[in-house]
């Protein structure tokens, strides 16, 4: 039987904070580090920008953004799985650190629940469905169709293999009922470059991304992949609306401590990240780039990490999608 990751999150927290002497409650006193485990300038470094300014002022300590990619963001998350547990070094995580790798990578060096204590759900994101401006579509039922008609003959890009946007494009065949070809790229940039060429002719993309092409017509946008519609392109249908029922996948971006970091500094961290995505001008910048904040204790984040391990593995398997490290 599955164990509840909720209430293992919990008993790990217990376990490693046992004896832990009073220092959080001068907490805190020195710089506080965000690793963000993708490179500048990309979605997650941008969430990550947005919330440390604001919790630097409600902290009253320097909060800054270091940028440690690579290996599928595996090297930033056990960077930090591997921190001291004092509250003054902290993960960016997503779908990806906290979900999707658990199933793709044949072996990943940091464990999504034992390794990590949850602090709050920051914001979270859809992915767009769009494609080429020659292909024959102006709706996901329409692509679905065409796929049907011709199998095999669609091609998607993504990130790379089993990256977030793969397995996302996966869900939607499988659920769809179709067939297309999966072409990988080296991220977001060289993916749309082809998509705008034609050489191939769908993709999930990020709306940050993704939505200046929308309005400026390079690409059509055929679905979004939330259960509502974003407020960014409130004109943007969802696919599960027009064409499955029923589908929902999102972007989402998080912070985590170490395992073992003492309850009352999670519990202030979160109070101060809940306080930042009230403030006005942190709800603006995030929803300018089609971020909506979510907030909420530590257990709700704890809950869509439980979410997102359940949700991907059948689909690994029967994609056979696997990464070797």
């Amino acid at each position: 039987m599955r164990p509840n990751i909720t209430a293992v999150f919990a008993f790990a927290a217990l376990l490693a904070t046992a004896g832990q002497p009073a220092q959080s409650q001068s907490y805190p006193n020195q710089t506080i580090k965000i690793v963000v485990p993708f490179p500048p300038g990309g979605g997650v470094d941008v969430v990550a920008r947005v919330i440390a300014p604001r919790l630097s002022e409600l902290l009253g300590q320097s909060v800054i953004v270091e940028n440690r990619p690579g290996a599928g963001a595996s090297i930033g998350a056990t960077y930090v799985a591997q921190a001291p547990r004092d509250g003054y070094t902290l993960l960016l995580g997503t779908a990806s650190t906290h979900g999707t790798n658990s199933a793709v990578y044949a072996k990943l060096p940091y464990d999504a629940v034992r390794d990590f204590t949850p602090v709050a759900l920051i914001t979270s994101a859809p992915l767009l469905l769009v494609a080429n401006n020659d292909v024959p579509v102006k709706t996901a039922a329409d692509l679905i169709a065409l796929a049907k008609a011709k199998p095999g003959t669609l091609s998607f890009g993504s990130y790379g293999n089993g990256s977030s946007n793969h397995l996302v494009a996966e869900l939607f065949n499988t659920t769809a009922g179709i067939e297309s070809n999966h072409i990988p790229y080296r991220g977001s940039a060289p993916m749309m470059t082809d998509l705008i060429g034609g050489r191939i002719q769908f993709a999930f993309d990020g709306i940050a991304t993704t939505s200046g092409y929308v309005r400026s017509n390079t690409v059509r946008l055929l679905g979004v992949s939330t259960a509502k519609r974003s407020p960014l392109l409130p004109d943007g249908p969802t696919i599960s609306e027009t064409a499955v029922p029923g589908f929902e996948a999102s972007v989402w971006f998080a912070l985590f401590a170490p395992a073992g970091t003492p309850q009352a500094v999670v519990e202030l961290l979160n109070s101060k990240v809940n306080a930042a995505l009230a403030a006005a001008e942190v709800k603006e910048n995030f929803l300018k780039v089609g971020n909506e904040p979510v907030g909420g204790g530590p257990d709700v984040l704890a809950a869509k990490v439980q979410a997102e391990l359940q949700k991907w593995p059948a689909i690994v398997r029967a994609k056979n999608i696997r990464i070797e490290q």
